[in-house]
């Protein structure tokens, strides 16, 4: 039986965030996190071209060899756009509850941005599958999402900004089912570069990382 999106997101335990400068370096990070086994992708509504690229992904890559998911995403229509061009999960920095239905009614993954207690819990009361939890390092990191999770232990959380290969460990320990990664892992630098193994092995510790901190 096919793994569900939720199965996939928990058991990577990772959601790059892309925001690349053009479809073509998109592509290139991909291929680099896949082939260090990191086959999740967020294509954020800021790369030029998004729905292009995610069309483009979703030709090149199965359903169970890469999991699309859409960022950034502040509309209904943009939910839709992102939905239509292969998207399985969609993703906000803020809580829009018009995306938030547009996903559920499609069929896919909800994962509306909060921060403070009360945006976390009005997030998941509005069907939310996932909070993410944003910018989380800026506030106290894994302290801060132990602390939410205090008072809300059903609320499954994806951190997200400052998540490093160093910090990965302890927000796993701290409850999160997933971490939002940026820059860390999203190496636009090393695709211009032209050293997309600097990503592919990247994504490798990222996972061993991950791996440990669950045993």
């Amino acid at each position: 039986m096919a793994e569900t999106t939720w199965e996939t997101i928990e058991r990577v335990g990772l959601i790059p965030v892309l925001r690349a400068k053009s479809v073509a370096q998109g592509r290139a990070v991909v291929d680099a996190m896949v082939a260090g086994g990191v086959a999740i992708v967020e294509v954020t509504m800021t790369v030029p071209g998004a729905i292009d690229l995610l069309k483009e992904l979703r030709n090149q890559y199965s359903a169970k060899d890469l999991l699309l998911g859409s960022g950034t995403v502040t509309t209904a229509d943009q939910a839709k756009a992102t939905i239509d061009a292969g998207a399985e999960f969609v993703v906000s920095p803020s809580l829009h509850p018009e995306v938030i239905r547009v996903t559920k009614a499609n069929n896919k993954v909800a994962c509306p941005g909060a921060l403070t207690p009360t945006e976390a819990i009005t997030a998941w009361n509005a069907g939310a599958d996932y909070v993410k939890i944003f910018p989380c390092s800026a506030v106290g990191g894994a302290d801060y999402l132990k602390a939410l999770l205090a008072p809300f232990p059903h609320l499954k959380l994806i951190p997200t900004g400052g998540v490093t290969l160093e910090t990965a460990e302890s927000f796993i320990r701290a409850g999160a089912r997933a971490l939002g990664v940026g820059s860390d892992l999203v190496n636009l630098a090393a695709i211009d570069a032209g050293k997309p193994e600097t990503i592919t092995e990247t994504a490798r510790a990222y996972l061993k990382v991950l791996a440990d901190a669950r045993k």
